[in-house]
């Protein structure tokens, strides 16, 4: 069972089980991200990890995979990347899927690419095969790895021995998330113009 290896590789190695896990999961190998990060928490909650290296751990991962998805879009092209894509779960219809995407909410996707599983790495080669500016894909890219990773170590914490409830719901969760994201920056721009058209 998947779970059991998620278990086993973040019992067994701890923080560098879940660095290497997020590094090669954000490069496009099949691994649970969502399970790993909801047992990551619980880990934590039991007193096995420590809550700061383990964000630490998470975030750093998804940093260096989706910078190596980023260079691969960047430095191979598509024309590579729909020839050999499969060995790193790219399919052309994904990738037309990604391509809409990104053309429709540009960069924000990169932030909340993270709470779609099974694409989320490709919205780091669609933004390097774009000539997305380095600067801006990291800002974007990073945050959104840091939100996501805090957000579901946090659920696997609160939820406790019922972390793998979390990891089952993972995509409602994230949709979940995603509009509260999104909420959140909605009010936030609203609160904003509204001072200002106030003063």
């Amino acid at each position: 069972m998947l779970s059991d290896t998620v278990v086993h590789y973040v019992t067994e190695y701890r923080y560098l089980g879940i660095f290497v896990m997020f590094m090669f999961g954000l490069i496009g190998i099949p691994f649970p991200e969502e399970t790993v990060l909801a047992f990551a928490g619980y880990m934590v909650q039991q007193g096995r990890l420590a809550l700061l290296p383990t964000y630490a751990a998470a975030w750093l991962g998804t940093t260096c995979g989706i910078t190596v998805s980023y260079a691969l879009g960047r430095f191979l092209g598509l024309k590579v990347i729909n020839r050999y894509g499969w060995l790193i779960r790219v399919t052309p219809e994904r990738m037309q899927r990604v391509h809409g995407w990104f053309d429709r909410r540009g960069k924000w996707v990169l932030t909340l690419g993270y709470f779609v599983p099974g694409v989320r790495h490709l919205f780091a080669v669609v933004a390097g095969s774009s000539r997305v500016p380095w600067h801006v894909f990291a800002l974007f890219a990073y945050a959104g790895g840091l939100v996501w990773s805090i957000a579901f170590i946090t659920l696997g914490y609160l939820l406790g021995e019922a972390w793998e409830k979390a990891a089952r719901g993972a995509f409602v969760l994230s949709l979940a998330l995603v509009v509260a994201s999104l909420v959140a920056v909605a009010g936030y721009f609203l609160y904003r113009r509204a001072r200002r058209l106030s003063t």
